[in-house]
């Protein structure tokens, strides 16, 4: 099924920019948006960010900038004039850095979504207690995307299993940006906190990041069909 405002945003996790490209002329920008994320940017550059969107495919550009204010500010202005859809910083770059981003793009005419990373999707308690961070990953998020939220930012990239968690605490407006979504067939890959399309949907998810249950299925549009089926199956149950 597909959406005036569709909820699934499909990983372009590729090496270049033609096998990208050939993923996304199989797919209708009507029923997805996509993600440009390092590895694709990095070998093909912002040409393939503005052919994406010139095909009319919202895009989620994942660079997870993390740099000292000015930069970052610097930073989300030129993705913002690539056409992004969505953009996002590391809220880890403290308050100061989320706050310029903010500021940069505040006066665009047509800014992006602009969201925060909180915990990468592959993290666990030990990973987080590695790099000097006490607490659970629920805990860390929260305290970031609160962070986030004060400074003015759209919403967070975060787990699904925080989805229910950070609606209670920042309420229906705030945007929550979803990786980690695996259908109850699909391996659960890198992923450690990981939930089904309907899961993160009833936990209060608004965007759904898609990868290799799509871009590696036989067929990657009707595996899209079906995720886009569970997810408004899922809405409908919430709306009852």
């Amino acid at each position: 099924m597909a959406a005036a405002d569709p909820r699934v945003i499909v990983a372009l996790d590729f090496a270049s920019a033609a096998d990208a490209l050939a993923l996304a002329g199989r797919l209708d920008p009507k029923s997805c948006r996509v993600k440009v994320g390092k590895e694709l940017y990095t070998a093909a550059g912002p040409a393939l960010v503005e052919k994406l969107a010139g095909a009319g495919f919202g895009v989620f550009l994942d660079l997870k900038f993390h740099d000292i204010p000015r930069t970052v500010a610097a930073a989300c202005a030129g993705a913002a004039r690539l056409g992004a859809w969505m953009i996002n910083v590391h809220a880890l770059g403290g308050r100061a850095m989320m706050a310029a981003a903010r500021e940069a793009l505040a006066a665009l005419p047509r800014a992006p979504r602009l969201t925060a990373v909180t915990v990468l999707t592959s993290m666990g308690a030990g990973d987080l207690a590695d790099v000097g961070i006490a607490g659970t990953p629920e805990e860390a998020v929260l305290r970031l995307a609160r962070l986030a939220q004060a400074c003015g930012l759209d919403g967070v990239v975060c787990s699904p299993r925080e989805a229910a968690l950070l609606r209670r605490s920042c309420g229906a407006s705030f945007l929550l940006v979803t990786p980690g979504i695996r259908p109850a067939a699909a391996a659960r890959d890198d992923q450690n906190r990981v939930a089904s399309p309907a899961a993160a949907v009833a936990d209060g998810a608004d965007y759904l990041v898609v990868g290799r249950p799509v871009t590696r299925a036989a067929d990657p549009l009707a595996a899209l069909g079906a995720i886009n089926d569970e997810i408004a199956a899922a809405a409908n149950r919430a709306r009852r």
